[in-house]
């Protein structure tokens, strides 16, 4: 597994596709980097399904209210509508590119409704540069990120099986 410099600001996810690491970025979105942790932490992640992953740009995931596979809120025509029960985030916009592996949270058109939502861009994406909060960066795993099933909407979709902080894992 990839060096790990900090356990707390990592986290471990495990895909349909294998494992993908993810460095985090508290000192450029820190209100971002603690609801994606605050998340994690709960298990709202796990089951989530990939709703929307545009080959060449990016693979998007975190309705933790109708993406969750495991739930009873299920909704797969429904998935990418919704959030967690928290409310809205304040954007953390900043000049790190979008470039591949780069972790960023989904929004609407206001610039303030980042909510669990988020994606991994597959190449470059600097156009979002500055209109989207980056908060990671994938480390390692980025292979299994490239075999995610591709949709808008995704059909039978692959899914986060568990999303942990690094810290919370056995070494």
């Amino acid at each position: 597994m990839a060096e790990i410099k900090d356990r707390e600001n990592a986290l471990i996810m495990e895909t349909t596709k294998g494992n993908v690491v993810i460095e985090l970025f508290p000192e450029l979105a820190p209100g971002h980097v603690g609801r994606i942790k605050e998340l994690a932490r709960e298990g709202a992640y796990d089951g989530v399904v990939f709703h929307r992953v545009i080959d060449g740009f990016m693979a998007q995931t975190g309705d933790v209210q109708y993406g969750n596979s495991t739930k009873s809120s299920f909704n797969p025509s429904r998935a990418g509508m919704g959030g967690s029960d928290k409310p809205d985030l304040k954007a953390e916009f900043s000049n790190m590119n979008h470039g591949r592996g780069t972790c960023s949270m989904a929004r609407a058109q206001n610039p303030n409704s980042a909510n669990s939502q988020f994606f991994i861009c597959f190449e470059d994406a600097g156009f979002l540069n500055r209109q989207y909060t980056v908060w990671g960066q994938v480390i390692e795993g980025m292979d299994n990120v490239d075999k995610i099933k591709r949709g808008e909407p995704v059909q039978d979709p692959d899914k986060i099986v568990s999303l942990k902080v690094a810290a919370d894992v056995a070494e």
